[in-house]
């Protein structure tokens, strides 16, 4: 029965260590050293939220920059891939969907080589970058569908210039282009 008190007792004790204290420590800190990434880099126009810098969001229309495709269709709560293994006939066919449609809306010749976050989703399927090669083989559609002039597509072209992130760290991945911040640079220009 000794055992049984003393076992309950440090039950008790990690339980508010961990489920109580440790949690609020942590959040606490995280609200005073980085608030806007503790509470999920919401971007906000005004007093209503767009979007999260963290999650990808779907645009349909031509006068925006295209993400990367969402295997969840940008639901959050389940993230998640597609789980279609590589040799799949259904990947394949996605795959050879996506390209041809993003080679047709962006009026590109058919041997463009279109990089791979255009045509795959992400294994989470949120992802909110795609890289400066993608962003840059959408910018003649932008200015043909919002009718730019020269000194707005150069503007334009600055707009990517100024939102496109390094390397992690400087040396993990590539260069990449948050499309929601870039969109809303876009709309900046109107």
């Amino acid at each position: 029965m000794k055992m049984l008190i003393v076992s309950f007792k440090i039950f008790l004790f990690f339980t508010v260590l961990t489920g109580i204290f440790y949690p609020l420590l942590v959040t606490s800190i995280t609200q005073i050293v980085f608030p806007a990434k503790a509470n999920g880099s919401l971007i906000r126009k005004g007093n209503q939220t767009i979007g999260s810098e963290l999650i990808g969001q779907q645009f349909d229309s031509t006068v925006y920059f295209a993400s990367r495709p969402s295997a969840i269709s940008y639901n959050p709560l389940p993230s998640g891939g597609s789980n279609y293994a590589l040799t799949n006939r259904k990947l394949k066919d996605l795959v050879d969907d996506r390209r041809k449609q993003f080679v047709k809306i962006n009026g590109l010749d058919s041997l463009t080589v279109i990089p791979s976050e255009m045509v795959f989703a992400s294994a989470s399927g949120l992802d909110p970058h795609i890289s400066l090669n993608a962003a840059l083989l959408q910018v003649e559609r932008i200015i043909k569908n919002r009718q730019f002039n020269e000194d707005k597509k150069q503007r334009l072209l600055q707009a990517i210039a100024s939102t496109t992130e390094a390397p992690q760290f400087l040396f993990l991945g590539e260069q990449r282009v948050n499309v929601l911040l870039l969109n809303l640079k876009l709309n900046e220009l109107e």
